[in-house]
């Protein structure tokens, strides 16, 4: 459950330092995983920056994304809105 919240908050918070915050965000449960989108109205698609000073916050993110979901990725918004949905999955817990 930790490794979801933290990711959420890694891709809430880019939508809100890259795009202007976002629109919407929607989890999907479903047996064997979790399904987070956050959409957003930049069209820019996420992109890897060069960490600087490890000890610095920033350039991080993704390193965080592809070392702890199962799998993630970026859609552009569908219709006449611009925009984008970037999508993340972790594995459900096991009760």
């Amino acid at each position: 459950m930790e490794d979801a919240l933290l990711l959420v908050s890694e891709v809430v918070t880019n939508a809100c330092l890259h795009a202007g915050g976002p629109r919407e965000l929607v989890l999907r449960h479903m047996p064997e995983r979790l399904r987070v989108e956050v959409s957003d109205d930049s069209s820019e698609p996420p992109r890897r920056r060069l960490p600087g000073d490890r000890a610095l916050p920033g350039g991080h993110g993704l390193i965080l994304l592809e070392r702890l979901a199962r799998s993630w990725g970026s859609e552009p918004s569908g219709g006449d809105r611009p925009g984008k949905t970037v999508w993340l999955e972790v594995a459900a817990r096991r009760a």
